[in-house]
């Protein structure tokens, strides 16, 4: 009646007894009270399931390393990111823009990104874009930033900011988050090429520290 009472316990037990002839035996369901209940073997903990850590994922590394390497500030770019996107790598905008800093396939292809939603490409496109835009209007941030935003067409159509609610939203919102709103121009680091050497189309070798496109137009032909 006992083990009827309590057959899970007895399932999990095991007994042993010796015999006259030196025999083992060995039974879950001893019938004879000689036989001996042996110790339990440990219970086998089950491993916790390994879980894969990616590497963290970290923007602000990307951001220090393409400021560093075109002499934009950190915190223009930063500010532009969150502006952009909110800091979300796989962001798509209505009209097509891409990733971070919001990259529109066309840009994105003749800056060198092949893949927008990659952190590291799209950040050093897009500070690499915004870096010629803001030497092109001659550190006037807010030309800079509106041309990023609606072309360096709009801003040359309009002679400044083009009155688009869009544009003039987007150039407050990030000059706000820069520099609180009052920065109408921005310091930019010179970055130092090293020096080149190739040959150009006319068999001329030419030695530059501008890159290549830039330096061959200084090329006599």
């Amino acid at each position: 009646m006992i083990l009827l009472a309590v057959p899970a316990k007895v399932a999990a037990e095991t007994f042993r007894v010796v015999g006259p002839d030196g025999t083992v035996h060995y039974t879950n369901a001893p019938m004879d009270p000689s036989y001996q209940r042996m110790g339990l073997p440990a219970p086998r903990r089950a491993e916790p399931p390994r879980i894969a850590i990616a590497e963290p994922f970290t923007v602000e590394r990307h951001v220090r390393e393409a400021s560093a390497r075109y002499g934009v500030p950190e915190k223009l770019v930063s500010a532009v990111i969150k502006a952009e996107s909110n800091f979300n790598p796989r962001a798509v905008s209505s009209k097509g823009a891409r990733g971070l800093m919001q990259l529109m396939p066309q840009t994105a292809s003749l800056l060198g990104v092949t893949d927008s939603f990659d952190p590291a490409q799209n950040i050093d496109g897009g500070v690499r874009h915004l870096r010629g835009l803001i030497e092109r209007y001659s550190d006037n941030l807010p030309l800079a930033l509106a041309a990023y935003n609606a072309g360096a067409q709009a801003v040359t159509q309009h002679r400044g900011i083009p009155p688009y609610p869009e544009t003039i939203g987007y150039v407050q919102k990030v000059l706000h988050f820069f520099n609180g709103g009052t920065a109408a121009t921005v310091a930019l680091t010179p970055v130092v090429y090293p020096t080149r050497r190739w040959v150009a189309e006319d068999g001329t070798i030419v030695y530059s520290n501008l890159p290549p496109a830039e330096a061959a137009r200084l090329v006599r032909r």
